[in-house]
């Protein structure tokens, strides 16, 4: 049995309790985010915002799976500032991205610009979307409240729409010092797993889909996570969890 309420790999599996408080403090405020880059670049905090969080959701989007080129995460914030300028305008920033090993996968990215999105917010984006019939998924990223008719509108839509504030990708969690390494499981890897515990899925211990890794990794019901903890005290250890 871990000691941090998951199952270690070398050990007889039996049910064990959610594992709590694994997800870091995220930036809860466009203020907090301002006062974090202000602390770093004297420029424009405008465009630092969107180089970072461009700079973390093609990241995110590479550890997903998709083929985003090196080039595009090792851009500088001072070419990015060439490009863009100090003062992005946020249609330029949107892109799409394709999955490495499945072609039928492809990605948008939005920002939206500040203020609250409202429901004609999110018309007018789709309405600009151009070959939705071969678009599986869209990423919106915002910068403030969005409204519940926006969410509808959202909802309707035919492709999965994953929202995150611009604050949250300010920092890729993934990349934290104290941050155990996640591995999500294919469907085969999963299988063999259960099938060499004697387990059944619902005995994993349980990520929820709004947890910040589970979010970043953009994870479905289901899906199993591989966590591989490390220190310099305690010994490496693995548990696993299943995405609720």
């Amino acid at each position: 049995m871990a000691e941090n309420g998951g199952y270690n790999e070398t050990e007889t599996i039996t049910p064990m309790e959610i594992e709590n408080g694994d997800a870091l403090p995220q930036v809860q405020s466009q203020e907090q985010g301002k006062c974090l880059i202000t602390k770093i670049d004297d420029g424009s905090v405008e465009s630092h915002r969107y180089y970072l969080s461009r700079r973390t959701t093609l990241e995110m989007l590479k550890d997903r799976g998709y083929s985003i080129p090196p080039s595009e995460i090792q851009l500088s914030l001072h070419e990015f500032r060439q490009t863009h300028g100090h003062s992005p305008d946020v249609d330029r920033l949107r892109f799409t991205a394709t999955h490495t090993t499945n072609p039928s996968k492809r990605i948008l990215v939005i920002f939206s610009g500040p203020g609250i999105v409202k429901v004609n917010v999110v018309r007018n984006i789709a309405g600009q979307i151009v070959n939705r019939d071969t678009l599986t998924g869209l990423i919106l990223i915002v910068q403030s409240q969005i409204t519940s008719q926006a969410l509808k509108a959202v909802n309707l839509l035919s492709f999965k729409v994953e929202i995150f504030q611009i604050t949250d990708l300010l920092v890729n969690i993934t990349k934290h010092v104290l941050k155990p390494k996640h591995q999500v499981l294919t469907d085969k890897q999963k299988k063999n797993l259960l099938k060499k515990y004697n387990i059944q899925e619902k005995q994993l211990p349980r990520m929820l889909q709004t947890d910040a890794i589970a979010r970043y990794y953009g994870l479905e019901r289901g899906q199993v996570v591989k966590v591989t903890y490390t220190g310099e005290i305690t010994q490496m250890h693995v548990t696993y969890r299943c995405v609720w």
